[in-house]
């Protein structure tokens, strides 16, 4: 027996009222990943999107490509295009992660959106491009109608504590360690 599958627009007229807070964290592929397969079903059921990347800066990700033609979804990228170096972090980088932050925090009090994703907001915290407090604050001050998601490796213990979902991708093998490059369609 086929299954039928009904491709109506969900109805909003239910609130949205009981927001938590996610982790992906971890070395493994799949924090990204995991946050948009929650954004998909997030916008598969009526609710508003906003996706913060904090360190992706303009890259052409097909998802971003792909989302940006759904109804309910506002995304913001920070950041430089190329690897942003541990050792050597620069005050634009700091500075696009400042305002990054501060998106967030806005689109978070705003009211617009149920669903709100800060890709890369761990890794940023971990390297102190933003004051990990302020993380801890961003929780702290989060409507409770609103569902938050931060990706990213090294999340510190503070910011697990705070969660009410901490998930870590755990990395057993990667095309990387082989010498195959990131492939357009599959990591971006």
């Amino acid at each position: 027996m086929k299954e039928e599958v009904s491709l109506h627009s969900p109805s909003s007229s239910e609130p949205f009222t009981k927001g938590l807070v996610q982790i992906f964290t971890g070395d493994g592929k799949g924090k990204t990943s995991a946050a948009l397969g929650e954004t998909i079903r997030a916008l598969g059921q009526g609710l508003r999107v906003y996706i913060v990347y904090f360190m992706k800066g303009d890259y052409s990700c097909g998802e971003r490509s792909i989302l940006s033609k759904l109804p309910n979804i506002k995304m913001a990228s920070f950041g430089k295009r190329g690897f942003t170096d541990r050792a050597n972090i620069k005050p634009e980088e700091k500075e696009q992660a400042r305002l990054a932050l501060a998106a967030s925090r806005e689109a978070m009090r705003s009211g617009s959106y149920d669903l709100i994703v800060l890709d890369e907001i761990n890794i940023a915290a971990a390297w102190k491009l933003i004051e990990l407090d302020e993380v801890v604050k961003l929780i702290r001050d989060k409507p409770q109608n609103v569902e938050l998601v931060l990706t990213g490796r090294g999340a510190d213990s503070k910011l697990i504590e705070l969660a009410d979902l901490v998930t870590e991708m755990v990395k057993v093998k990667h095309p990387y360690d082989k010498g195959i490059k990131a492939r357009r369609g599959i990591e971006y």
